[in-house]
């Protein structure tokens, strides 16, 4: 769910353009009221319904009793909240969920209740994060994105591994990553470039984006790869020897997940301090264009934490209810924990902004779409996976990033397609296809994939420590 913040100043700047076309279109207080003659017309009963679900404000909200003033106030920022995402319509999922969850229902329409439930909780989070961190700055507020960017994906796979369901977690993490980068990405390549074509707009029938920006977070994707493909090999290496195998994963892992961690530090301050312009230069002229005015907040800092903190108590009520009925779903349905971790949980974390994303492309600011895609799954990759593995070492969980070898390898791929595609900082719809066609050929094969599948065959441990003369 990570969004860049000049991606977030976009979506506000259209929202602010459309608030401001139909204030522009209301009668003024000379046409509402008569001056000729003194007399004010009488509003009707529609006027008053208008004013009461009006985003902006409520009745009385500006009173000095406090007894009309905190419940109008309330009323306004529980208005601005629904109404913050077209996907809030969904949250009548969420006591539906949290009731089959109690109550015991069964585990299919525990799952697809709390899953549906997830989706509109994660554009309230996303939303709240946004609110607080305008008053923040663009450094602090940067950084609140960034730490709170996957956090739906985050608490979901914080109840699983508290439950022990270590294939749902590294199944999750990956496959947030390959839905963004190869779904997320190739719809909006498609969407954009078929917009672009039909259109004929000004760059021709290519989408150009931030050529740099993007090297910069395909450099450090590939860098995430490695830190997959080194416990790999090594757990091949180590396969039969007299090493304590799962000892030595650990302590990689652990190393790893610490120097992937300061990685990403040093990478938030690259973007945020020293090399802003980076990654901000090519917005300039999309954003600042479309809006002039200053940002502001539709709520108060408070209103804002406490939407943030109650939303993130419903999230964790429902991933906890998805995550105890994934044992059952599988053995009823006939699919393996690693197809919901890597295909179905996704979608849960990402999908408004994703849809939001596409919608962007369309509109030719195909640099905030890239950056929306392959900076979420660059932080995926460098915070929230490292993350869980420093967890899962806390609380007394063998978190590793030891992958399975034939998702290590499908992971390796996905980032070398992705390089590849994005190096000439440009984009068609031929692109687009080619990494939704690589994501399908992923899903197939996961389909198809059993959860008792072995790491490594017995002769390719055999071939590799031939190779090493490892005796």
């Amino acid at each position: 769910m990570a969004s860049t913040p000049a991606f977030k100043r976009f979506i506000r700047s259209a929202s602010n353009s459309d608030r401001r076309a139909a204030t522009d279109e209301m009668p003024t207080q000379d046409e509402r009221t008569s001056l000729l003659n003194g007399n004010t017309i009488t509003t009707s009963g529609e006027n008053t319904w208008s004013s009461i679900f009006a985003k902006s404000s409520t009745p009385g909200d500006q009173s000095e009793n406090p007894l009309v003033r905190y419940p109008a106030t309330w009323f306004t920022v529980t208005k601005v909240t629904l109404l913050s995402s077209y996907v809030n319509v969904l949250l009548v999922f969420v006591p539906l969920g949290i009731v089959a969850g109690v109550t015991g229902w069964d585990p299919v329409t525990v799952f697809v209740l709390n899953f549906f439930a997830i989706v509109p909780l994660a554009a309230v989070l996303s939303f709240a994060t946004e609110e607080i961190s305008m008053k923040l700055g663009q450094t602090l507020g940067g950084l609140m994105n960034a730490t709170f960017g996957n956090a739906v994906e985050l608490i979901v796979c914080i109840v699983a591994l508290r439950n022990g369901e270590i294939r749902i977690v590294q199944s999750s993490m990956l496959g947030s990553i390959l839905s963004n980068v190869l779904l997320v990405l190739g719809c909006c390549f498609v969407a954009g470039g078929i917009h672009n074509t039909r259109t004929g707009t000004v760059q021709g029938i290519e989408q150009t984006f931030n050529s740099t920006a993007a090297g910069t977070m395909s450099s450090l994707l590939i860098l995430a790869s490695a830190a997959l493909i080194i416990p790999a090999t090594l757990y091949t290496v180590l396969a039969g020897s007299s090493t304590n195998t799962e000892e030595t994963m650990l302590m990689l892992s652990r190393g790893t997940a610490i120097i992937l961690l300061i990685l990403y530090v040093l990478y938030l301050v690259f973007q945020l301090r020293t090399h802003t312009g980076l990654f901000n230069a090519e917005h300039e002229a999309g954003i600042e264009a479309v809006d002039h005015d200053p940002e502001e907040p539709q709520m108060s800092p408070l209103a804002a934490t406490i939407v943030l903190i109650l939303t993130t108590v419903a999230v964790a009520f429902c991933a906890e209810y998805l995550v105890d009925s994934i044992d059952a779903l599988v053995a009823k349905i006939h699919v393996s924990k690693t197809f919901v971790g890597l295909i179905l949980l996704p979608i849960v974390g990402n999908a408004a902004e994703h849809v939001t994303a596409i919608v962007v492309a369309l509109k030719d600011k195909m640099d905030l779409a890239m950056g929306v895609a392959v900076g979420s799954s660059m932080q995926i990759a460098l915070l929230v996976t490292p993350f869980l593995v420093v967890m899962g070492w806390i609380i007394g969980q063998p978190m590793t990033l030891h992958f399975e070898t034939f998702e290590t390898v499908v992971f390796f791929l996905s980032v070398l397609v992705v390089s590849y595609v994005l190096a000439d900082g440009k984009s068609n719809y031929l692109e687009g296809a080619m990494l939704l066609g690589l994501y399908f050929i992923i899903a197939l094969a996961f389909l198809v994939y059993p959860d008792d599948a072995s790491s490594v065959p017995d002769g390719i441990k055999l071939a590799v420590r031939s190779i090493l003369k490892w005796d």
